[in-house]
């Protein structure tokens, strides 16, 4: 027997952040990757829902819903294997807060304010 579980929606109107990061591992012998990077970055931003910020260690993303970072990150995975990865080390965050809606320029300038004090 299946079963099957529907995750409640109890968060609408929410936000869900996550930072990213892969180690794509290819053939070459060089140590760069920004190519790999590239394509999972320009994957991820391709998803719909899903608002992308490259940093320079990471990849940070503001979504609707779970399901959606998670698909970030899938996205992520296959475009940096589709340009040439021969494996993919991932690190995810994952922020769900369910109290507020928040968007990650929010959370830096809470810090600011109490930075100023």
């Amino acid at each position: 027997m299946l079963y099957y579980y529907t995750r409640p929606r109890h968060n609408e109107g929410m936000t869900v952040h996550a930072e990213i990061s892969i180690v794509p591992i290819s053939k070459s012998h060089n140590t760069s990757m920004s190519k790999e990077v590239a394509a999972a970055f320009d994957a991820i931003r391709k998803i719909k829902n899903v608002k992308a910020t490259l940093t320079a260690l990471g990849t940070q993303i503001e979504a609707k819903d779970l399901e959606s970072v998670l698909q970030a990150v899938d996205a992520a995975h296959l475009a940096a294997k589709s340009a040439g990865a021969r494996r993919v080390i991932s690190t995810v965050r994952i922020d769900e807060r369910l109290d507020k809606s928040q968007t990650l320029q929010d959370k830096i300038r809470s810090v600011k304010r109490k930075l100023d004090k």
